[in-house]
């Protein structure tokens, strides 16, 4: 059997190839001190359903599953995995829109053994080839449509129903194993290759566990809205399926700020959890979504203490609680329940908690006093087992630390407060967050610089924390080379996930340099973009006057898209990802053309028709329908 060497000495991890057998050898080596033995998500949702059988554990408003019926699905699931040859040291991946069907193939494929491998669908076709192809995925599950995308062959694909399977023995033993991967996460990567991250078990089994962080029992529901390759859906799925407690699925592919909302109303939802990003749009709006739940989960960048105030003002009853962590400790390593005093100043972000400890280090790993800036050490059961046919930057992350023992070095720096919380006082490298996604700038460059048409790239946030912060790409062209920026935006897009692309371009005769001749990266984040972008033939492209001509519904459109921009619109040809837009304001152009209109706009829609013309086209049907359905107002 090949094995794969991942993680430190200490802490060895390896998966199978694809083509060996599911009885080999075991594949994840342990130490010879055998620890305790701890449940595992499978166990800890069977004790559920033995307490608690006919208790709702999942819905997405089509399928509904009790506690035994989810166990039961994902038993007859797990047995046609291994019938499939599916076993310990399988990579099982999952191409799945969110949904039940998600749910009991994640659990199926934990029961078999396997390590799971979660792809968000609307990644680029060859973002989803690298994945499956670097992690030795030996099957995917999933929808019918995107196997047919991916282009998988008919003995490496499974399509899902929405209860996993029919067939299948419902008794079939669980394999799951504390010790070795549960999830693999690909995050972005400082040389241009994403790092898939291993999570063992344990680990989500802690922090799905841990009490003294989020109160959640039977009368819960959590949404679950994330997508699916993000780590945060970690805790929205096996911290209330571990509890007892129930999971309500968002039905929406690109769930809007109006979807979230209804989606909380209709499922009875009492908790959530939100990018920082996303709890700044809802709380300058004023969302009626802080009056329905118990509990908001907020993080992924710092908090704005002034829309943390506002929200706890407005609704004194909303536990407000400041999470943080990476991936490498299991998605949220600290919490802290926001007071309204915490808004006079910054808001901590807290302290460890299930099973993860926090030191604070200076340069030569010693503990800094209070108060004194330093960088962010995490340790304790939460930790991933490293990084994935990555030793040395396994090594690099993943230390021995005398009096400490395994601990990963976040970058963060950090500083303790006097009653022992930590205040986050930025990073020790390039790394950013932009709307609560993880990205090394190293990536975006090295995909830059593929296109031949590029001789330098640099990569920056400007108006970083804000909510119009911008992933922002400085340019030098090659020597003769005019290429217009929609034209090399486009090719990105073909390579990377959405949030790898940046919303702002910048063409250059030269970065700027520091005095030890690295790249001024402060000096690039600082400049605002140039209100013109190069055309095809190089030279600069004004942007389209008045005269354009717009119809009633596409000024409606403009002026909305103007607002969130800010800057005039007047072209119905102008598409909003070129000029600028991104996920998060087009949440906001959609909740605006709601209230101009009257008429709905999905957010997968208005991201899947980006031009003003397109999508006053799109309303236009949408008002004559509301027009012609029996009963309507005229």
């Amino acid at each position: 059997m090949t094995t794969r060497t991942t993680a430190s000495p200490a802490h060895p991890a390896t998966t199978g190839n694809p083509a060996s057998s599911a009885s080999s050898a075991a594949p994840f080596d342990r130490s010879a001190e055998t620890p305790p033995v701890r449940p595992t998500l499978p166990t800890l949702i069977a004790r559920q359903a033995e307490r608690r059988p006919d208790a709702l554990a999942v819905t997405d408003g089509s399928t509904v599953l009790t506690y035994r019926e989810l166990v039961d699905a994902a038993g007859r699931l797990a047995a046609v995995l291994a019938a499939r040859g599916i076993g310990p040291g399988s990579a099982v991946a999952l191409l799945c829109a969110r949904s039940t069907r998600f749910v009991v193939a994640q659990l199926a494929a934990w029961r078999a053994g396997a390590l799971v491998v979660p792809i968000d669908p609307a990644y680029p076709r060859p973002r989803i080839a690298e994945m499956i192809a670097d992690a030795d995925v030996r099957l995917v599950l999933g929808d019918k449509g995107l196997l047919a995308e991916a282009g998988l062959p008919e003995e490496r694909a499974l399509v899902l129903t929405e209860r996993g399977t029919e067939a299948g023995d419902s008794t079939a033993p669980d394999a799951a194993d504390p010790a070795v991967p549960a999830l693999l996460f690909y995050t972005s990567g400082s040389t241009g290759r994403p790092k898939g991250v291993l999570v063992p078990h344990s680990a989500v089994a802690d922090l799905a566990t841990a009490e003294e962080s989020i109160v959640l029992g039977p009368r819960d529901r959590v949404l679950f809205h994330s997508t699916v390759s993000f780590d945060a859906a970690t805790f929205e799925l096996w911290a209330p399926l571990a509890r007892g407690a129930a999971v309500a699925v968002s039905p929406s592919e690109r769930p809007s700020a109006e979807d979230l909302v209804r989606d909380v109303e209709s499922f009875g939802v009492t908790t959530v959890f939100l990018t920082t990003a996303l709890f700044h749009h809802l709380a300058a709006r004023r969302s009626r979504v802080f009056g329905v739940l118990r509990t908001l989960l907020v993080g992924g960048e710092a908090i704005s203490s002034e829309h943390a105030g506002a929200v706890l003002r407005a609704f004194p009853w909303l536990e407000l609680v400041n999470v943080y962590g990476p991936t490498e400790a299991t998605t949220f390593t600290t919490l802290h329940p926001v007071t309204r005093a915490d808004c006079a100043g910054s808001v901590p972000i807290g302290r460890a908690f299930g099973g993860a400890r926090a030191h604070v280090l200076d340069e030569r790993f010693a503990p800094v006093d209070p108060g004194t800036v330093g960088e962010l050490w995490i340790a304790g059961d939460r930790l991933a087992l490293g990084y994935l046919d990555r030793p040395e930057l396994t090594a690099d992350r993943f230390r021995e630390l005398p009096g400490i023992g395994r601990a990963y070095r976040s970058g963060d720096r950090v500083a303790q407060r006097p009653d022992g919380a930590l205040e986050f006082h930025g990073r020790t490298d390039d790394q950013v967050k932009v709307r609560g996604f993880r990205i090394e700038p190293g990536e975006v460059e090295h995909a830059l610089l593929q296109l031949p048409e590029i001789a330098e790239a640099a990569v920056v946030v400007r108006r970083a924390g804000q909510a119009d912060a911008a992933l922002t790409a400085c340019l030098v062209f090659a020597e003769g080379a005019r290429p217009a920026v929609e034209a090399l935006r486009a090719r990105l897009a073909e390579r990377l996930p959405a949030h790898l692309v940046p919303t702002a371009w910048t063409v250059l005769a030269a970065l700027p340099l520091t005095g030890s001749g690295k790249v001024d990266r402060r000096a690039l984040a600082a400049d605002e973009p140039a209100e013109a972008r190069p055309s095809a033939d190089g030279q600069a492209e004004p942007r389209p006057s008045a005269d354009a001509g717009l119809g009633p519904i596409e000024q409606v459109v403009a002026e909305a898209w103007s607002r969130a921009l800010e800057r005039p619109i007047t072209d119905p040809s102008a598409d909003f990802l070129a000029e600028g837009g991104h996920s998060l304001l087009a949440m906001w152009v959609v909740d605006d053309l709601r209230e101009d209109l009257g008429a709905e706009l999905s957010l997968a829609d208005f991201l899947d028709h980006p031009t003003v013309a397109a999508q006053a086209e799109l309303l236009e049907r949408a008002l004559r329908a509301a027009d012609d359905t029996p009963g309507a107002d005229r």
